[in-house]
């Protein structure tokens, strides 16, 4: 199995890329050892000196460093070895059980329309960066769309610009009543 990896514009993030479906259905996140335990991957990842977070994307793992532990020269090569170790043994991604609930909220139209032009245009986009960009909440009455960076997106010295110079633009200009776009940490 030869596994690539690719910087990403965050600094503390690298994008390790297995060659086969990592989460096909939904990207997961896991931030602390706590979450991870819902995945055998995660949770062997976050056992490692400096590993402060991990992403699952459809074809990719991310992993987020501290950046008071070791530099990627020393984290690179058990974090390869054990992203490895889980695809060549047939270990599921989530543990049984432990799967995400879905909202099954109704979401109005213009929810709906934003929805779709994250999942169609941005999230794609985001995702070759390592990160995702997640619809977290929008305000009919002021027109302010609040979302979750996550992966190599949380935290990057460019996630700011990303959101107002693509992002809201983007918006701003398919779904008009979209007036200003926010993160929320």
């Amino acid at each position: 199995m030869f596994i690539q990896t690719e910087p990403t514009p965050n600094p503390n993030v690298l994008k390790f890329l297995p060659g086969r479906e990592v989460a096909p259905q939904d990207v997961l996140e896991y931030r602390t050892i706590d979450e991870a335990a819902a995945s055998p991957l995660a949770e062997a990842l976050f056992e490692l000196e400096g590993v402060e977070g991990v992403f699952f994307g459809a074809d990719y793992v991310s992993v987020t460093r501290s950046a008071e532990g070791p530099d990627w020269s020393a984290m690179k090569a058990p974090i390869l070895s054990v992203v490895m170790d889980h695809f060549v043994s047939g270990a599921p991604l989530v543990r049984e059980g432990a799967a995400m609930a879905a909202d099954d909220a109704e979401d109005s139209e213009i929810v709906a329309e934003i929805k779709g032009l994250l999942d169609s245009r941005i999230r794609p986009a985001v995702a070759q960066d390592g990160g995702d960009i997640l619809f977290d909440h929008f305000d009919e009455e002021t027109g302010v769309l609040r979302l979750r960076m996550r992966g190599a997106c949380s935290g990057c010295p460019s996630s700011s610009a990303t959101l107002k110079a693509g992002v809201e633009q983007m918006m701003r200009h398919y779904v008009p009543e979209v007036l200003s776009v926010e993160q929320v940490i």
